[in-house]
């Protein structure tokens, strides 16, 4: 009886002891909940409609850098600016511990904002090819970089609850796939304290408000951006037979590149092969002697992308012979060496925890899984690299009220828009408890 007595008061503690922390860990979720809420009425709301509202585009966020250091240099962090550019690092040490960053992108793109907002911005901007164009938050990183200053003070508030040392990054150059290579050749890695983790979100306009998804493998698909001049014989447009017409050409190759993921690769096998640009001639009646073509190609495979590369170099060059390019005239194919990314792909034992933090501190339901629907690229896939050991995870919070997303415009579109409050909330929430979630040994 006795044993019984003393088995069954054992059991009564410890289950005691379980609903404890059970409302320890919600007093802690509302905590950090409420905290948020407060600081986005307070502070962020301010924030976002300010970089919203004043964009700049890759290489050139001066003044989105500046402004982000000095929000986040006020909360006691030590910060450095200029770094791979207009890159900014933020560092908060806390004991002993291990190393986590987070990343957000700061650039805009060229891109006029046409979604009716009352706050659209009207910026526009000297590009680094020297093209005055209009500069929109077409992606959402006005969303990412105040996030990420929440999470800077979130963090900063409650250093009781992790040790280590936590590293905040504003990349520049994102839409470009420069940003981050740029940051570690100026010496990211060895200047400042290199992680052991590597955390990321993106906002995502084709998904609600509210949920969250983190892969456990692939997050995006590798980039290379490859340009194509095709060169040609100029004549009179009424006398074609005395040139080589290289509009005739260009168009000819654009075609035929289409053939290489439909013929080239296995069907299984994810690719892509887009000509974004195509610029050449100068009047109706006349034959030019140049055409400029912009591609982006995508895979999820190295073994691929190096397929798709070399193809187009072997399409491009055979559409020439066969409509008569002379040889000292054949088309010039010049992949780029900055718009380039690996892919990115997330550590799945990382991700997994990562997942199980997130559930445990927004409830069952939070997390979406679904089939990728297209081959967006991330640099930051640079962070994460295997050469680095760096594990990262890098998840997507929903940006559009459930009973618009249907209807939600592309991301780049000048259509773009997000609901700002709950996408911020969530991804502030999501991010802390991630990165909380990684400092525990």
């Amino acid at each position: 009886m006795l044993k019984q007595i003393f088995v069954g008061l054992i059991l009564s503690m410890a289950g005691g002891a379980v609903l404890l922390a059970s409302a320890f860990a919600q007093s802690e979720a509302g905590d950090l909940r409420a905290s948020i809420a407060e600081d986005y009425e307070q502070n962020l709301e301010a924030l976002f409609l300010h970089f919203h509202q004043n964009p700049e585009l890759s290489f050139r966020e001066f003044e989105t850098a500046k402004r982000l250091a000095s929000e986040i240099r006020a909360l006691g962090y030590d910060v450095t600016e200029g770094v791979g550019g207009t890159g900014v690092v933020a560092v908060l040490e806390n004991g002993d511990g291990p190393t986590v960053l987070v990343r957000a992108d700061m650039d805009g793109l060229p891109v006029k904002e046409d979604n009716g907002l009352s706050y659209m911005s009207t910026a526009t901007q000297e590009d680094i090819d020297g093209l005055v164009k209009p500069v929109m938050h077409a992606c959402g990183h006005d969303t990412h970089i105040t996030s990420l200053v929440d999470t800077a003070r979130q963090m900063a508030a409650r250093k009781d609850q992790w040790s280590g040392t936590l590293v905040l990054i504003g990349q520049p150059a994102e839409e470009r796939i420069s940003g981050a290579r740029e940051m570690l050749a100026d010496g990211l890695y060895k200047r400042f304290p290199k992680p052991d983790y590597a955390l990321a979100f993106h906002v995502h306009a084709n998904k609600p408000t509210g949920a969250i998804e983190v892969p456990l493998g692939i997050r995006a698909s590798s980039a290379d951006s490859v340009d194509i001049i095709v060169h040609g014989v100029g004549a009179h447009g009424a006398s074609p037979h005395m040139g080589v017409d290289p509009v005739l050409v260009a168009s000819q190759i654009v075609v035929s590149l289409q053939s290489i993921v439909s013929r080239s690769i296995a069907p299984q096998e994810a690719g892509v092969i887009t000509v974004g640009a195509i610029h050449g001639g100068t009047k109706h009646n006349i034959i030019g002697n140049k055409v400029e073509m912009q591609l982006t190609v995508r895979s999820n495979d190295p073994a691929v992308r190096a397929k798709l590369l070399d193809s187009i170099d072997r399409v491009t060059e055979g559409v020439a012979i066969s409509m008569g390019v002379p040889k000292d005239l054949m088309p010039e194919v010049i992949r780029s060496k900055t718009e380039t990314t690996p892919p990115t792909i997330n550590d799945k034992d990382t991700a997994l925890r990562v997942r199980a933090a997130f559930t445990e501190q927004f409830g069952e339901g939070v997390l979406w899984d679904e089939p990728r629907g297209g081959m967006g690229a991330e640099d930051f896939a640079y962070f994460i690299t295997p050469e680095t050991s760096v594990k990262g995870v890098y998840f997507n919070v929903g940006g559009t009220a459930k009973g618009k997303v249907k209807g939600a415009a592309s991301h780049h579109s000048p259509l773009f828009k997000i609901e700002p409050e709950p996408s911020i909330k969530v991804a502030t929430e999501a991010m802390v408890t991630a990165a909380i979630t990684l400092f525990e040994q």
